[in-house]
């Protein structure tokens, strides 16, 4: 049992020693973070997601990270058409593990801030501190048409999320009855209790990309979560692409942690890895979701030159959707992960075309590597 006055340092080391936390990551939605067709994707029924948390905590991960999804993408899988809602997942997932720490989703314009607020100290208690918060400012078009939500203009998102995440902080810390008078919300004698575990508040994730976004990371979360497209090809750039966050948080009197994601096909051999990962993210993608993702991003053959197009369509298809794909032995994967934690990523999420078949030799191969490197803190 945790002690009741963890504290939110510690919540942020996610209790352990482990230099480089890892978790999974996309495992609450139909084929996780592979749009392929091939028959063994990923089901993300709750007896699956169950297992594989189970699975992943007695193993010593650290973390499970959902996606937040309302309809799929089409294609021949509907890549993403059946998902698990994330905070009752999450709070499903913490009554059944001790020791990670299971992140919920939550788009800010689809939940008002005070049920959110009770949402995550409910599932605080219930996992003893073990929860996180990933804040989504906004999405899909779509998905908010299913709501009757009109996105608002990209700048102004943050103006809302401010005053949401503002909201929710207040509601985990003042003791008594408050007031908010915002341009968004004008709340009247608001009252929360009880407060979150431990006296303190739940781990507050992000994932802006732009500069705004950024920004409003930096102001308001302890994590920011980065695809880093740009700086993975090699350690000096990675490790730039962390200081450059760091040293803006600590221009504002603030310390962030950085995390980012990753697809994990692991194989006794190199040829082994190479041929699984062709077959499963190129031969068997599933081509037109893939299209149904990108006209989500108003990317289209007619909206932009059709090689331009193409070229980020197979993107997206030989890196899991925007995740780095770690293919290879275990040495190398080891080795590919120990790079990303010495240039001071905090974290990664991984996905894996098939969670439960192929996370055990993950656990047994490469983990055990790690720790000889010093990443992962012996068992």
């Amino acid at each position: 049992m945790l002690a009741p006055n963890a504290s939110l340092k510690n919540r942020m080391a996610m209790y352990n020693g482990n230099a480089l936390k890892i978790g999974l990551f996309g495992a609450n939605c139909s084929s996780g973070r592979t749009a392929t067709k091939v028959p063994e994707r990923w089901s993300a029924s709750w007896p699956d997601c169950l297992a594989l948390a189970k699975l992943a905590d007695a193993a010593g991960l650290d973390f499970m990270l959902p996606i937040a999804r309302w309809k799929g993408y089409g294609g021949d899988t509907d890549f993403h058409g059946r998902s698990l809602e994330t905070i009752t997942w999450a709070v499903g997932l913490l009554g059944a593990t001790k020791h990670m720490t299971v992140f919920g989703t939550v788009h800010a314009p689809l939940f008002h801030p005070l049920i959110a607020a009770k949402e995550f100290v409910t599932a605080v208690h219930i996992g003893e501190g073990r929860i996180g918060v990933n804040i989504v400012v906004g999405w899909n078009e779509g998905e908010f048409d299913m709501f009757g939500v009109k996105q608002r203009e990209h700048d102004v998102r943050y103006d809302y999320a401010q005053e949401w995440i503002d909201i929710v902080k207040e509601a985990w810390a003042n003791g008594g009855t408050f007031d908010f008078n915002g341009k968004y919300f004008q709340l009247r004698g608001v009252r929360a209790f009880p407060k979150p575990y431990g006296e303190t508040r739940p781990l507050l994730m992000n994932a802006g990309s732009s500069d705004i976004g950024q920004a409003f990371a930096l102001r308001n979360c302890d994590a920011f979560f980065v695809a880093t497209a740009g700086s993975r090809t090699s350690l000096a750039a990675n490790a730039s692409k962390v200081n450059e966050v760091k040293a803006a948080a600590k221009a504002l009197g603030r310390d962030i942690e950085v995390f980012t994601v990753g697809q994990v096909i692991c194989r006794p051999t190199q040829n082994e890895a190479d041929e699984y990962y062709q077959h499963v993210n190129i031969e068997n993608a599933d081509w037109q979701a893939l299209d149904g993702m990108l006209a989500n991003k108003s990317m289209t053959p007619a909206t932009m030159p059709p090689e331009e197009y193409y070229a980020k369509r197979r993107y997206f298809a030989a890196n899991a959707v925007g995740g780095y794909p770690f293919v290879g032995t275990p040495d190398r994967v080891a080795e590919e992960l120990t790079i990303i934690s010495q240039a001071g990523v905090h974290g990664i999420g991984l996905s894996f075309v098939n969670y439960l078949d192929e996370l055990p030799y993950f656990c047994d191969e490469v983990l055990p590597r790690l720790e000889r490197q010093g990443v992962r803190a012996k068992r």
